[in-house]
């Protein structure tokens, strides 16, 4: 697995990337920091984790928002899913490496 280093509203992260995953992870990076930028630019929360947490419920509310088959996350990408979710929390909770 790919390591590829990215900012997220300033911070630096360290992330696995499978081979040929770097576009798509590249993007879903840029939704991320856009839609916490935009929080905290907002100057209503200060707390970067509160941030991701409402970032991320935005990003989850607005793919709710299209039809289910375009959306579907099931079986293994679910499971993705859910494992970097995980991993997301973890490093904002400790050292911010993702792995």
């Amino acid at each position: 697995m790919k390591q590829m280093e990215v900012q997220i509203m300033g911070q630096g992260y360290v992330l696995g990337c499978p081979e040929g995953g770097e576009a798509r992870l590249a993007e879903a990076v840029r939704r991320v920091d856009e839609a916490m930028c935009r929080i905290r630019d907002a100057g209503k929360i200060k707390a970067r984790d509160r941030i991701s947490v409402l970032a991320a419920l935005n990003l989850a509310f607005d793919l709710a928002d299209r039809p289910a088959e375009a959306t579907s996350v099931g079986g293994a990408d679910g499971e993705k899913l859910q494992a970097l979710l995980q991993r997301l929390d973890a490093a904002l909770a400790s050292d911010n490496r993702l792995l």
